[in-house]
């Protein structure tokens, strides 16, 4: 909670000038895995990582991407879970490829620059944050400031097969998922923003962090962001969903919720006594009646469910899919919990939304 507050401390300060378009960008597949793999390592929880360091790999990242990002982490996490993050990252490799997967190499960082480190170092640091970085701290304590300057910004941030945005990014990422790093994130947000990274971004990489196992294998399918595993209502779901509470506001009396299923996650048989409202926006799933044809809903589709009647919706077999789910009415509106969905229903009506 409190990196939370902190984070939006630092982004209210650059809510000014942000456009709008700026507002609407968010992290590409390899970026979310960047900041999964970075939080992963910075936790030190490797079963997790191992399974970021997959999906970075099966999204295009090469080994020597993920490598560089592990190997700068030493500075922000420690060498400990540098050195544990870079041994899960090899054997991953030779997993993978012992089972016929050939993944991506990724670049090679060029030459150094000419002259010595804690020059171009310096230089290195002002451009990052816009300033000369001093304080009583550095007077204090001169060492740290050298080692800053000529090891961190002068021998690891020259190594060019990474972008200083990148760097921020999987910096953020793993100083958001630390205990007493509160002041060190707040710096390095205004530096990522400095350097690239949006606003939206930003928060998205704070989001993704946020659990044990960052981002654990749910596809970005939709702008919407994807929440937290749907624990509370998950004996109604067969199969893993997911759920963002979008707003909630009392007096606005509209709660409104983005859901996500994995591929051929479904929900019971259920009605509400209020009624409600789906958006589709991501995906492929599937909605229907009792005692009607089921329909196949593709994002934009809206759905209107009348009170009282009692339906199910979930993903296509094949597909990912995720709604916005209004609730109307609602302080009077409760849910009714019914039978699952038992397999044959389920695969007749994907058979008859594709005949």
């Amino acid at each position: 909670m409190i990196k939370q507050i902190i984070a939006g401390l630092m982004l209210g300060c650059f809510s000014a000038a942000a456009s709008e378009t700026d507002d609407m960008d968010t992290l590409t597949e390899q970026q979310r895995q960047i900041a999964a793999i970075s939080s992963c390592a910075a936790k030190g929880n490797m079963p997790a990582l191992r399974r970021a360091i997959g999906r970075g790999l099966d999204a295009g990242l090469g080994v020597n991407d993920i490598k560089e990002i592990l190997v700068q982490l030493y500075a922000y996490c420690g060498f400990p879970r540098s050195l544990n993050a870079l041994e899960v990252l090899r054997t991953t490799v030779l997993a993978r490829a012992d089972a016929g997967r050939k993944d991506a190499p990724g670049t090679e960082p060029g030459r150094r620059p000419r002259g010595q480190a804690i020059d171009y170092g310096t230089e290195n640091q002002t451009k990052l944050c816009g300033e000369a970085v001093k304080g009583p701290l550095f007077d204090f304590a001169p060492a740290i400031d050298e080692y800053l300057k000529a090891h961190l910004f002068g021998d690891i941030f020259s190594r060019d097969n990474v972008d200083w945005k990148t760097r921020e990014l999987a910096t953020i990422a793993a100083l958001s998922s630390m205990e007493g790093t509160d002041g060190q994130l707040a710096a390095h947000i205004r530096i990522g923003r400095r350097n690239g990274l949006t606003e939206a971004q930003v928060k998205e990489i704070l989001g993704l962090t946020a659990g044990e196992e960052p981002d654990a294998g749910v596809p970005r399918i939709s702008p919407f962001p994807v929440g937290q595993p749907n624990t509370d209502y998950a004996q109604y779901f067969t199969g893993r969903s997911w759920l963002a509470r979008l707003a909630s506001g009392p007096g606005l009396n509209v709660p409104m919720a983005n859901v996500t299923f994995e591929p051929g996650c479904r929900n019971n048989w259920h009605s509400h006594t209020g009624g409600q409202i789906l958006v589709a926006v991501g995906g492929e799933g599937l909605f229907q009646e009792r005692g009607k044809a089921a329909r196949r809903l593709l994002p934009g589709d809206v759905v209107e469910i009348a009170p009282g009647v009692v339906h199910w919706h979930g993903a296509a077999p094949d597909s990912w899919f995720s709604h916005l789910a209004v609730e109307c009415n609602p302080q009077t509106n409760e849910n009714t919990w019914l039978e699952r969905v038992n397999d044959e229903e389920y695969a007749e009506a994907a058979r008859e939304t594709t005949r």
